[in-house]
């Protein structure tokens, strides 16, 4: 027997508040935002109270919600350059944007929530003043962080010390979450606190106001559809990724993939990841800034365009342009009324730009860095701009009716790894945890490489190698290459997978 209602995260402790918000009754929005609010608190190094979010929901029907944030109306490359920047930074006051995730939080409570804000910020909200123990995964997230992060004081007076097994304790972000519950989300981008963020990516050398932060407005929109071995995949339109996954969707679809070698198989899908990462190198950006319809790019005649510069036996050039950074969280839930919810949320890399309003616990996006300072290319940084943004929460329907949430962390790899689970989910026939569970690759922008961790078999790597690819091997479960989680309709309830690569739990109810 399936569990009726259903939920996964990359952090057990954030699984379980979600998980019991559904035993008092909630529903899967509900379940989510408790969930991800606790996350926030107990995986500050995937996302947070300072980071961007997106959503599909369905209720009947699809609703998409972009929740990024826009840089400053004054930022300009030529502000950077003069600045002395010859490259858009990584970290800094530069890198950030509006973060857009408590005002996302609040619109889908809004919207499909049956309990209050504070009501489901109960558990984070003790979390982060009473404190939790810290994972040896945590502790090692955390120490890999710190020689981005060595010279943030601020960072490291509230992480620089913690080791296995310590206690967290974030006074700062705990009053925050409690103001968030009194007063809502003009508590953060309105008042002290959006003041508090202003004035500290002013120090930093950011451009970000507080006018900036009171104009922050969520996106209602209609997610982008493609077909795909007989089901329709939905992904959210730009600024983000999702149409470069289902561009590389697309173009697999028009191949007989169940008929090859397994070798043959992964470099097909190898080479469609390489069109459409290059696509989105090319014509990605915030839509209002983008010369083409990004539908464009899923058009019969130019996917067999695409198509059709693929050699079966010879890999392709490598990818153009820069690589996309990241940390990142998905989250998916469902429950018994059939509502679901595919829900992913950053910081961007890590604890995000380093710049951290200390009073309030808030490590700020560096979603900014994403831009560039080529005046060429539609991704340049310019005034109240959306960023390229990887983050794509997917889902999957059969006969208008949800049958996957699909999802994962994991910056250039996350449209990587839909492919590679939606080819073995929907194409090979796999349940979602082997699926999960089978190794993947990712191939590199800006660089030759197809990093694999090392579980493929031999005969799959000997016959990529004799295509031309250029292979590194990682480990036997490489976080690089996702924390994918799935949630899948089966007769009366649901099967619900979360990723070995992250210290998660899917949990069903």
């Amino acid at each position: 027997r399936f569990p009726r209602a259903a939920l996964a995260t990359p952090h057990h402790l954030a699984s379980a508040a979600g998980a019991g918000i559904l035993a008092r009754g909630g529903n899967a929005v509900d379940a989510i935002l408790a969930a991800n609010l606790a996350l926030g608190v107990v995986a500050p190094y995937l996302c947070g109270y300072g980071g961007d979010v997106f959503a599909i929901v369905w209720d009947g029907r699809l609703h998409g919600y972009l929740g990024s944030g826009r840089s400053g109306a004054t930022a300009s490359p030529e502000r950077l350059r003069a600045a002395g920047h010859a490259t858009m930074p990584t970290l800094g006051g530069p890198t950030v944007t509006v973060p857009g995730a408590v005002r996302g939080w609040f619109d889908l409570l809004e919207r499909w929530g049956s309990r209050s804000f504070a009501d489901l910020a109960a558990t984070a909200h003790r979390f982060a003043a009473e404190g939790f123990p810290l994972t040896e995964t945590g502790a090692a997230t955390i120490a890999a962080a710190g020689s981005l992060y060595a010279g943030v004081e601020s960072w490291s007076r509230a992480y620089g010390h913690l080791r296995a097994g310590d206690t967290l304790r974030q006074p700062g972000l705990a009053a925050l979450i409690a103001r968030l519950g009194e007063d809502g989300p003009d508590a953060y981008y309105r008042g002290v606190v959006a003041d508090a963020i202003a004035a500290t990516v002013g120090g930093a050398g950011g451009d970000l106001t507080a006018a900036d932060l009171a104009a922050k407005r969520g996106a209602w929109v209609d997610p982008l559809i493609a077909r795909f071995r007989g089901h329709d995949i939905a992904e959210l339109p730009p600024p983000t990724q999702g149409v470069a996954a289902l561009e590389m969707l697309r173009i697999l679809d028009g191949f007989d993939l169940g008929s090859l070698t397994e070798d043959a198989r992964q470099h097909l899908m190898v080479e469609a990841v390489k069109l459409g990462l290059a696509d989105r190198q090319e014509h990605v950006t915030d839509p209002a800034h983008m010369r083409i319809d990004p539908r464009a790019l899923l058009e019969d005649a130019y996917i067999d365009a695409r198509r059709a510069t693929i050699d079966p036996e010879r890999a392709g050039v490598p990818v153009p342009g820069a690589p996309q950074i990241g940390g990142t969280a998905y989250l998916c839930a469902a429950d018994a009324d059939g509502l679901c919810v595919s829900l992913i949320q950053s910081n961007f890399l890590a604890f995000g730009s380093g710049v951290r309003v200390e009073e309030w616990g808030i490590n700020l996006t560096n979603r900014g860095a994403s831009f560039t300072l080529d005046d060429a290319a539609v991704n340049v940084l310019a005034g109240a701009k959306l960023p390229l943004h990887t983050l794509i929460p997917a889902m999957v329907l059969r006969d208008g009716s949800p049958t996957h949430l699909v999802g994962t962390m994991g910056a250039d790899a996350q449209a990587q790894v839909h492919v590679q689970l939606l080819e073995r989910i929907l194409g090979a026939g796999d349940d979602p945890q082997a699926a999960i569970d089978a190794p993947r690759w990712r191939v590199e922008v800006a660089d030759r490489p197809v990093r694999y961790e090392t579980r493929f078999t031999s005969e799959v790597l000997s016959g990529l190698a004799r295509r031309g690819h250029d292979l590194v091997p990682t480990t036997e479960w490489d976080m690089g290459m996702g924390h994918a989680h799935v949630i899948a309709r089966e007769p009366g309830g649901y099967a619900v997978a979360t990723d070995p690569r992250a210290e998660g739990a899917a949990l069903g109810w």
